[in-house]
């Protein structure tokens, strides 16, 4: 993200709205975090008619953008950086909402009606009558000798992203630490930009905590035929620099291989911010606990996106099942129930979770969510580069993971939506479109 997209983001009402000292005098809604459910979140709210004023707060020094490319197209320099923003100035402008990057809230006082004052580290102040969390999560650091040296790398957000394309022009070797979704993302990119790329995976299967053993198989022998060299069960013991240097030369294993190295990207999960709520009293566990309504445990504040853990929106889930989410799709659905929520409607969050991944020529979309399955049906095409494989519990299909097979997508995707089934012994055949067979549970 270059600086010239970047620059000029919040409307001077801002900076009348939030000063070091003194009370300001607009309040409203305070959303913290100008990421992708926040973004939603206000534009939800405009649409529903809320007319009250609406800051958007975030810690970068960026308008609010559009993550998934950062580890693809904006790596390879296939998208421009102003493509990525999500609404103009002039949009917040006209809809009364003010933009405010790069300040960092450390505190919140908060009276007992829910209003209160949330304080930067700047110095500022921001008041507010009702809250939203929209704090999304961070990067998991890795605690290793030589994870300070430069080039050893994250890629979270803009920053990382820019960091990390300001290296590549002068790396030849790449290792990547992680083969979930950003490792594998970015290997690929890196690859296709003509570096030699390692993926170290500490587990013993790829995606290990969103697809199935035959999808992280099927992906391990697709990358590995695409020239990624990937080592499962593999650790690093320590990054290493030439001569007592300050910058990564490469990596050492737990058995003593060494691997150059002039960049090390480390992609292994990510938590969630829940600093503010747990300073809030809000209670938190893996995130920042809410009802079917964003809710958070004080009934006032709404907590949504990748900070929040909810009960399970799939229908038919067993009661008290929670689960946190990392989608734009649940971002964007999530951002809505809780816009409903801040206007005085209770509409339940209830859908099926979608999530998708683009590695090289890998196009993975996973509709629903595949845990507590007693069986798989692999449809598999050669001939046409197409692969899925359908999650059936006790008969009834729960998932699908679909890799340059969108029509399988969609047609699982409208199954589940619908509550309907698609029997395994038809779906077997690769050859039978999924969207013919569909029947009613």
């Amino acid at each position: 993200m270059s600086t010239n997209a970047v620059e000029n983001a919040a409307p001077a009402a801002a900076a009348e709205d939030a000063t070091p000292s003194g009370t300001p005098s607009r309040t409203g809604l305070l959303i913290i975090g100008a990421s992708q459910s926040g973004v939603q979140l206000a534009v939800s709210l405009r649409a529903l008619g809320f007319d009250e004023h609406i800051t958007l707060l975030g810690d970068e020094d960026h308008r609010p953008y559009q993550r998934p490319a950062l580890s693809k197209e904006f790596l390879q320099g296939t998208v421009e950086s102003e493509s990525l923003i999500f609404r103009s100035n002039e949009y917040w402008a006209e809809h009364n909402v003010d933009l405010v990057k790069g300040e960092y809230i450390v505190r919140i006082d908060r009276e007992a009606d829910g209003s209160g004052v949330a304080h930067s580290s700047s110095g500022k102040q921001f008041p507010f009558k009702r809250l939203a969390l929209t704090v999304g999560a961070r990067a998991r650091n890795l605690e290793i000798e030589g994870g300070d040296l430069d080039g050893v790398l994250y890629l979270r957000n803009a920053d990382d992203a820019l960091a990390l394309k300001a290296r590549v022009g002068d790396a030849h070797d790449v290792v990547v630490i992680g083969g979930g979704f950003i490792g594998l993302e970015a290997a690929s990119s890196l690859q296709k930009m003509g570096k030699n790329v390692t993926v170290l995976e500490f587990g013993p299967r790829l995606v290990g905590r969103a697809v199935g053993e035959e999808t992280a198989e099927y992906f391990l022998q697709a990358h590995r035929s695409r020239g990624l060299d990937i080592r499962l069960s593999t650790s690093a013991a320590r990054f290493r620099a030439d001569d007592g240097g300050a910058a990564v030369s490469g990596v050492e294993l737990q058995d003593g291989t060494v691997l150059p190295a002039q960049i090390v990207l480390i992609g292994i999960g990510v938590i969630p911010n829940t600093q503010l709520a747990e300073q809030l009293g809000l209670t938190v566990d893996n995130g920042i606990v809410v009802d079917r309504f964003a809710l958070a445990s004080d009934g006032t504040t709404v907590a949504i996106g990748d900070c929040a853990n909810m009960p399970n929106p799939v229908p038919g889930s067993a009661p008290g099942e929670r689960i946190r989410l990392e989608s734009v799709n649940n971002a964007i659905e999530h951002a809505k129930v809780a816009a409903y929520s801040l206007t005085g409607r209770r509409e339940e969050y209830a859908g099926i979770p979608w999530f998708w991944s683009n590695q090289a020529d890998l196009k993975l979309q996973i509709a629903g969510l595949c845990n507590g399955y007693d069986q798989t049906v692999l449809r598999r095409d050669e001939e046409r580069g197409k692969f899925s494989v359908l999650y059936y519990r006790q008969g009834q299909v729960i998932a699908a993971d679909c890799v340059n097979a969108p029509l399988d997508f969609m047609a699982v995707k409208n199954a589940l939506a619908k509550g309907q089934n698609i029997p395994a012994e038809a779906a077997a055949d690769p050859a039978t479109p999924l969207k013919t067979i569909t029947t009613d549970s």
